[in-house]
């Protein structure tokens, strides 16, 4: 699977501090971790920075050679995530089929909990980390009962730090569910992107550290 030019990642970690949706500081993750950064994808909440942020993941994606028929976006980050991004395809000439889910069933109208196009074929899943791999599990299981087969995983950032046991969770989850998992960077280029600014000097120890206590390879 090819990776995105190193010049290509490093400009969405700037974005990303640019927009204060990668911040630093001390914050708490879902497994009980204190973590010295944090990626919030929900704070790319104006028209410019959703449009900019799909189109690096579309670009992602391309380059990782993932072969796919539609998209899918878990709720509820994932749908404005997975909107963006079949967007940004399409501007390419890229007219690809999307979907989300509703977290719970509509018994009215049209019905059910996916909204946007049937799920089929090869289907990709956007998602902007992976922490325990529960959403990605769901929407797998999802999309194999509405009779498709979910393909892959895109994702805004790998942690590189450890799931449940020695594996990373981006790695469990490829294990998991034998799908590969794409991602626009990673913790090693968030520390290339740190040791280039010399003003985020503590930052970057902070981030050592906890990659010394949690990282994986």
């Amino acid at each position: 699977m090819t990776q995105a030019p190193d010049h290509f990642r490093q400009e969405f970690i700037a974005f990303a501090v640019e927009k204060e949706v990668l911040r630093f500081g001390e914050f708490k993750t879902k497994a009980g971790r204190l973590s010295p950064y944090f990626f919030n994808a929900g704070l790319f909440n104006d028209g410019m920075s959703l449009m900019k942020l799909g189109e690096f993941y579309a670009e992602a994606i391309k380059n990782s050679g993932i072969e796919f028929d539609m998209l899918f976006g878990p709720a509820y980050k994932g749908i404005t995530l997975v909107a963006s991004i079949a967007i940004a395809f399409a501007k390419n000439g890229h007219n690809y089929p999307y979907a989300y889910n509703r977290k719970e069933a509509k018994d009215h109208g049209e019905g059910g909990v996916i909204v946007g196009s049937p799920l089929k074929g090869r289907v990709l899943i956007i998602d902007d980390v992976i922490s325990a791999g529960t959403s990605v599990r769901e929407s797998v299981e999802l999309i194999a009962a509405n009779g498709a087969s979910a393909c892959g995983v895109a994702i805004a950032i790998d942690r590189q730090e450890k799931g449940l046991g020695e594996l990373s969770a981006v790695q469990e989850v490829v294990k998991n569910n034998h799908i590969p998992v794409c991602a626009i960077t990673n913790l090693n280029d968030l520390l290339h992107y740190l040791k280039s600014k010399q003003e985020m000097a503590h930052n970057l120890h902070a981030v050592e550290m906890y990659r010394q206590s949690y990282g994986v390879n």
